[in-house]
């Protein structure tokens, strides 16, 4: 008897139809024998709808308040679930984040999970009931509702998983696995059997959305292995797992892109001790996430300083800098929402020279200049121009070989 945690998006609880659909999907693995906790997203558009709402109200929502909102939509699809399990004849409870509890750091809109109680999820299994657990959201210490973000019911089910040692962690979503790039932007792009963890982190940090990255390092952390697959067929999906011998051969895994991209740069910045501080301390007291970094210093004592983080934090980041380079006597701050993020990832780049110079060779003979570049040992990174992210994506994905395999 296995205990597996499954995952179901949006798109797999859009309406009561596709729930339906879920709860039989949910009692074929009960009736294997398995015992099946189940985690669910809010419907396929409801956290923007209620982030709609919020905004008619205020520009900028209390983060608090909206986070007490946007926990509504699981609230909704967890209901449901058990409804539609016990009417099929099988035992089921809901469970808020604040039911189990799902404790949670204080950061509204952004949540880090912190523990997770198991005693009632416990309770409900050896009773051969099914845990439907509300994805997403957790609890402060204080009692505060929290959210853990874009993806979050992800974590949650990675979270669940880890605490209950489950065998495995299955993430149904409206695709049939991980792909080696967006096949809406390049129709050659194939399913990978199998990723590593370390590959899968990179390419959801770097913009592949099939899994949220703090799932992934999670999943990682306690070695739970993550399967991806689609809820509307039964065909197999991606496994995320341990690095092995047949993953080191592929030099090339996946060309992740992103258009969550903005860019701030600060002129003629004092070069003194401390400078990077003032600045970079204010972006992370308000929770916002820099990516790449540069620094150009200049022939005097200034420097210029150029980073970048996501379009939805462009606005608050840019009103924080600007704040900054008055005190620090920078002579301007410049921001570019117009950016996007290209990459490749594989674990295969650990042992091989001249990956990088491929990369650019390849952009540059599509015309596609460089604007920042960042490195790891198994990814490169490139931010462009958004107008060429298709061309780029294509371009790479078709010089690394990815379509041909």
């Amino acid at each position: 008897m296995a205990l597996i945690v499954q995952k179901y998006g949006g798109t797999s609880v859009a309406d009561c139809r596709h729930i339906e659909n879920v709860a039989e999907r949910v009692i074929a693995g009960k009736r294997q024998g398995d015992n099946v906790v189940v985690v669910l997203s809010a419907m396929s558009g409801e956290t923007n709808r209620l982030i709609d709402l919020a905004e008619q109200i205020h520009t900028r929502p209390d983060p608090r308040e909206l986070d007490v909102l946007l926990s509504t939509g699981e609230q909704v699809t967890i209901s449901l679930m058990a409804m539609a399990l016990k009417k099929r004849g099988f035992g089921a409870r809901s469970f808020l984040g604040s039911q189990i509890t799902i404790e949670t750091d204080t950061a509204h809109g952004k949540a880090r999970i912190m523990n997770i109680a198991t005693e009632e999820l416990k309770k409900t299994i050896t009773r051969g009931h099914i845990p439907v657990i509300a994805g997403f959201q957790g609890i402060t210490p204080e009692g505060d509702i929290t959210t853990l973000g874009r993806g979050g019911s992800d974590t949650t089910a990675v979270a669940v998983a880890t605490a209950l040692d489950a065998d495995v962690c299955e993430i149904y979503t409206d695709v049939d696995g991980i792909y080696t790039t967006d096949p809406n932007i390049c129709p050659s792009a194939r399913k990978i059997d199998r990723i590593s963890y370390e590959e899968m982190m990179e390419m959801a940090s770097l913009g592949a959305k099939v899994l949220e990255i703090r799932s992934v390092e999670y999943a990682m952390r306690y070695e739970i292995p993550l399967h991806v697959r689609s809820s509307f067929t039964d065909s197999l999906g991606s496994y995320v797992v341990k690095e092995d011998e047949i993953m080191e051969q592929t030099l090339v895994s996946g060309v992740p892109y992103s258009t969550n991209e903005a860019r701030i740069t600060i002129s003629k910045v004092p070069d003194r001790p401390g400078i990077a501080t003032k600045i970079f301390s204010p972006i992370s007291e308000a929770n916002i996430v820099v990516d790449m970094i540069i620094q150009n210093t200049r022939a005097s004592d200034l420097t210029d300083m150029t980073f970048t983080v996501s379009q939805a934090d462009y606005e608050q980041a840019m009103e924080i800098v600007k704040g900054v380079a008055s005190e620090i006597g920078a002579e301007r701050v410049a921001g570019d929402p117009d950016i996007a993020k290209v990459s490749i990832v594989g674990v295969g780049m650990r042992n091989h020279s001249g990956v990088a110079s491929k990369m650019f060779d390849i952009l540059a003979g599509h015309g596609i200049n460089i604007l920042m570049i960042s490195t790891s040992e198994i990814k490169i990174s490139c931010i462009i121009q958004r107008k060429y992210t298709e061309l780029a994506v294509r371009a790479l994905h078709e010089g690394f070989g990815l379509s041909d395999q």
